[in-house]
């Protein structure tokens, strides 16, 4: 090698070294030092639901649109009016759905379909916060005209704050399962290095037991308890 191809090969070495530059096999060997333990754990808390939200409303078939429509209006109108007598706040009565549809019907077999009448739906979200109203609201509705009752679910209005509970729960579980694992290994926890919570938005818990049936007493509803799940991923570093 020549005197001035060496000194640009010494040079070239030195600013990799100054410049922190490090080659991969040295950068493989340095993260094949590193000792960490990585656990995954969970924590529940028990809560009671505290509010309902139903979905309901009312479907009328005519040998016309407008005619549907004029039926479907009436009988809407009275359920609102009946829901907000019970004491539902306005703000808690949305429209979740509106269809106009025609009604095939099907004569013969090879023949086209033929519109007999319309259809109009008309379907409302409905937030019950006072659960020991829930069966005469229900009741109410079919009393009103509501012949759909398309979902009932139960919900938790403070749910994310009682999950707080949880939480502690899961790092609890997670550090005694860690602690665990590093002593079997024959090492001990150091800091922890990350943290990192695993979000799940669960839906509601939907009671199946809603009829459309005009009934003489409110109907018997049993919203038991809502489980509340917190998990984490915690990474710690070994002594």
């Amino acid at each position: 090698m020549s005197i001035r191809r060496a000194a640009f090969v010494a040079s070239v070495v030195a600013a990799t070294a100054a410049s922190g530059l490090v080659p991969a096999d040295a950068r493989a060997e340095e993260k094949r030092m590193e000792r960490t333990v990585t656990v995954t754990a969970s924590g529940t808390v028990e809560a009671a639901p505290d509010r309902a939200r139903v979905n309901t409303g009312v479907t009328v078939e005519a040998s016309t649109a407008r005619d549907a429509l004029t039926k479907n209006t009436e009988s809407m109108t009275k359920v609102i009016a009946e829901l907000k007598g019970k004491g539902v706040d306005g703000k808690d009565i949305q429209t979740s759905s509106f269809n106009i549809d025609p009604v095939m019907v099907y004569p013969k077999e090879g023949s086209p379909p033929q519109i007999s009448g319309y259809r109009v739906t008309n379907q409302v979200s409905v937030l019950v916060r006072d659960l020991a109203k829930l069966g005469e609201v229900l009741d109410q509705l079919v009393s009103a005209g509501a012949n759909q009752v398309n979902s009932l679910d139960f919900e938790v209005s403070k749910a994310e704050t009682l999950k707080d509970d949880a939480r502690k729960a899961a790092m609890a579980n997670a550090y005694r399962r860690a602690e665990l694992l590093a002593k079997a290994g024959g090492a001990e926890l150091g800091s922890v290095l990350q943290i990192a919570e695993d979000v799940a938005f669960a839906p509601p818990r939907p009671y199946g037991g809603v009829r459309m049936a005009k009934a003489e007493m409110a109907a018997p509803i049993e919203q038991g308890t809502e489980t509340l799940e917190a998990r984490v991923t915690v990474t710690w570093e070994l002594k």
